[in-house]
């Protein structure tokens, strides 16, 4: 398979790999550099986390790195469906073979598709990407930023991914992917209330238990908390009904490993985006 030009080069030096995720995650190689997989979730649909050698968010850029993750799952670009997001909490449900040509991208947050012939993807720096699929024939990604995970986005996606696949969350493999760790990412008190109540989330808000285990006392002055992220989508992907043994944390800080992955909190505007992508097998 040829690489699409005009792909942004890696800027490590040459056999150099990625840090070691958490098990049971593993790098394997694509066409144009280094994706991160889940072996579990393997079986149930092609899928990936890709790094910074592959920015689908910067202008000529963005169509040659869509067309070479397409070609990597055997897709036509049209037919990896991609979103608006918009730091929210909806999910859309893709029936159809490919993106409307000259419409708007659908305006949500995680998509869920239970098509053989689609992909479905979200993009992050520093933002949780998770992966999901389920035995009985169906897939999600899902974007869950702090407001996203205020408002519930991985338990309220694996609900719409079990009811679409017409079976348990129980059974539903989920991967949560590289992004901001509880060791860098700061925030103020603002954050933790917002998870009390949060209009079009859970109905009054997280207990106080949660917020605890989820918000850290921070070390430095420019914060009060630091927020765990992946324990806080991983709690609610359980509180969804998922088995805790099926849902697997990659455990990369995006701002520690800030050479391998686009961080927003270390760059800025200037950050690229990432891409957790999913074709149902």
């Amino acid at each position: 398979m040829r690489m699409p030009s005009q792909l942004i080069p890696h800027d490590t030096p040459p056999g150099a790999r990625p840090p070691d995720p958490a098990r049971p995650f593993a790098w394997e190689q694509a066409p144009w550099g280094w994706v991160l997989t889940c072996p579990p979730l393997a079986p149930l649909g092609r899928h990936g986390f890709t790094i910074r050698d592959l920015d689908p968010g910067r202008g000529d850029q963005a169509d040659a790195a869509w067309a070479a993750v397409a070609a990597w799952l055997d897709l036509p670009p049209a037919s990896v469906w991609r979103l608006d997001q918009v730091h929210g909490c909806r999910a859309v449900q893709v029936d159809a073979a490919a993106l409307p040509a000259g419409d708007p991208l659908p305006t949500a947050d995680a998509a869920v598709t239970t098509r053989t012939d689609v992909a479905v993807a979200v993009k992050a720096a520093d933002c949780v990407p998770i992966l999901m699929a389920h035995p009985g024939g169906a897939v999600a990604a899902v974007h869950a930023g702090w407001r996203g995970t205020a408002q519930g986005i991985a338990g309220a996606a694996a609900k719409d991914l079990a009811a679409a696949a017409g079976g348990s969350p129980r059974d539903i493999v989920a991967a949560i992917g590289p992004s901001i760790g509880p060791c860098c990412y700061e925030v103020g008190p603002e954050v933790r209330e917002t998870f009390h109540v949060v209009a079009g989330g859970p109905a009054a808000g997280f207990a106080e238990q949660d917020l605890d285990r989820w918000f850290l006392p921070a070390e430095s002055p420019r914060a009060t908390h630091v927020l765990d992220m992946w324990r806080s989508n991983r709690d609610q992907l359980v509180a969804a009904g998922l088995d805790p043994a099926n849902v697997h944390v990659a455990g990369l800080c995006t701002a520690t490993h800030s050479d391998w992955f686009w961080s927003y909190r270390r760059e800025g505007a200037r950050a690229g985006r990432m891409l957790g992508v999913v074709r149902r097998a």
